[in-house]
């Protein structure tokens, strides 16, 4: 059998490894999940946004915290959005908002559905303090007009900090934020099996760690592929 007839076999549903005895796995993600010890990664400070969202023809988001941030500050959604994956979408949906487009999870495939618009098209893009994606600036250089509001902040959870991770373990990163607060207290063991949503995430971690990367930027298709790896 081929490594991908397993991989399909094996990651059916994790129903099929409930019998047998697993390695531990690990998610660090703002978001659990069932089948793995989920340590939260971040901590968040949300900011009021000071733009007139309503001038602007279409928001921007990179992120389920950006929804969380309307419903901190009570702001409800007039303004439609573009989102980079369908959770985003989802929690803006979830609050009232309306999504016209989806992008495939990555902050660079935002660029593209962006330039299908004229150039008098108005953007608002909401964000973290800290991104990875430089396509608003490519955006920019092509003569669109995107702006910019930082609205949220993130931190290094006390959680993710302080964390006890088996030599081998299964360790899921969900964001390049999770990696880099993983290292400022750990090192991954080469005993270590290393899954990341995406390739940005990826980009995070040491040249000397293996890793695999999931053909969908979503949790559930992580958890799929640990399960895959985790019987002993």
């Amino acid at each position: 059998m081929t490594s991908l007839q397993n991989h399909q076999q094996l990651s059916s549903g994790s129903k099929l490894f409930k019998a047998y005895p697993m390695k531990e796995i690990y998610l660090f993600s703002t978001s659990s999940h069932p089948d793995a010890t989920t340590i939260n990664s971040l901590s968040i400070k949300f900011f009021q946004p000071s733009s007139k969202l309503e001038a602007y023809d279409y928001l921007i988001l990179t992120s389920k915290q950006v929804s969380e941030v309307f419903k901190y500050f009570h702001i409800k959604p007039t303004t439609p959005a573009i989102a980079v994956s369908t959770k985003t979408a989802q929690a803006y949906e979830s609050i009232g908002g309306k999504v016209v487009a989806v992008g495939s999870g990555y902050g660079d495939n935002l660029e593209r559905i962006i330039k299908e618009y004229p150039k008098t098209t108005s953007w608002l893009y909401l964000r973290a303090k800290v991104v990875a994606s430089d396509f608003v600036m490519r955006c920019r250089e092509d003569g669109f007009k995107v702006d910019e509001e930082i609205i949220y902040e993130s931190f290094c959870s006390k959680e993710i900090l302080e964390a006890k991770v088996k030599d081998d373990a299964i360790l899921i990163f969900t964001s390049p934020s999770s990696v880099e607060c993983f290292l400022k207290t750990h090192r991954i063991s080469q005993s270590n099996i290393v899954i990341v949503i995406g390739k940005t995430t990826a980009k995070m971690l040491p040249k000397y760690v293996k890793y695999t990367q999931s053909d969908k930027t979503t949790i559930e298709n992580c958890i799929d592929l640990a399960l895959s790896y985790g019987r002993k």
